[in-house]
């Protein structure tokens, strides 16, 4: 049994609260290029220009890419031979959230009673978090702070088995060209299929923390990435709502088994700040 200080814990979740934050990954920095290079719109190429020169000041002054610095997502993989000592680990992600959004002077953007007093909790606590216990000895922490604009574009519906993949694609599209600018293209779409509501909610957020533009494993879902690619950049949404063909920088599906009777479907739209960072301790 390995040990695991929960202060370690705390320290490492307020470094990556403020790093996530701060700096863009660098593989949605080459998928943003490779959108300015490819994109047949002159307008295009300026927003993504723009895009990169404020990736660029938010890294070198330690600034926020966005005003909206998110409601903080932790996904957590637990190694079933951890023992966390010093106190309650959720206990412990929260004071780093809270110490990493004060030292960041990051904006603090949750409100408790949501359907109506809506008071900020003003440390941008609670959290949401997901946890999977694992094999082994060790303890992943991955900081998603999530914003409003995006999250609020998501959808989830239970589709009829017998409309199959085209009955995916045209709910995927369809998401997609309802949100339109609002979710601050170029857009990443993070699909899940299969299980539950809960379930294909959680896979489609999940599958946001991929690499951009990382294939599925599988081949046929691969190829339904691809296809949803096409489809999506062919609205012509395009970078921030002002025209052309990178309305989305990448499509990322995960699947589940899913009951005989129904095929849940999800969209999880994330902006161009495409913000995580993973700590594994």
């Amino acid at each position: 049994m390995r040990e695991i200080e929960t202060a370690k814990i705390t320290q490492e979740v307020a470094r990556m609260c403020q790093e996530a934050n701060f700096y863009l990954g660098e593989d949605v920095i080459a998928a943003l290029k490779k959108g300015r290079d490819n994109d047949t719109s002159d307008v295009a190429k300026q927003v993504l220009d723009q895009i990169l020169q404020n990736a660029e000041i938010a890294a070198t002054e330690r600034i926020p890419l966005c005003q909206d610095t998110g409601l903080a997502v932790i996904f957590i993989d637990l190694g079933q031979d951890v023992h966390v000592t010093g106190g309650d680990l959720y206990t412990a992600i929260e004071d780093g959230i809270r110490k990493g959004y004060e030292e960041g002077y990051l904006r603090k953007s949750v409100v408790t009673q949501p359907f109506s007093a809506r008071v900020n909790t003003k440390d941008n606590t609670p959290a949401v978090i997901h946890t999977r216990i694992v094999p082994g000895d060790q303890l992943k922490v991955t900081v998603a702070p999530k914003g409003g604009g995006s999250e609020n574009m998501s959808r989830v519906t239970v589709l009829k088995p017998a409309q199959g993949k085209q009955g995916v694609i045209d709910y995927v599209v369809s998401v997609v060209e309802e949100a339109g600018s609002n979710p601050c293209p170029p857009i990443i779409v993070g699909v899940g299929i299969g299980g539950t509501i809960e379930q294909t909610a959680l896979i489609a957020k999940r599958s946001l923390l991929r690499e951009v533009g990382k294939p599925n494993p599988d081949p046929e879902v691969a190829d339904l990435e691809a296809e949803l690619l096409k489809r999506v950049n062919a609205l012509g949404t395009g970078p921030q709502g002002f025209g052309g063909n990178t309305t989305a920088l990448a499509v990322h599906v995960e699947t589940y088994p899913a009951h005989i009777a129904s095929m849940p479907v999800a969209v999880n739209i994330q902006c161009h700040s495409a913000r995580h960072k993973e700590a594994v301790l």
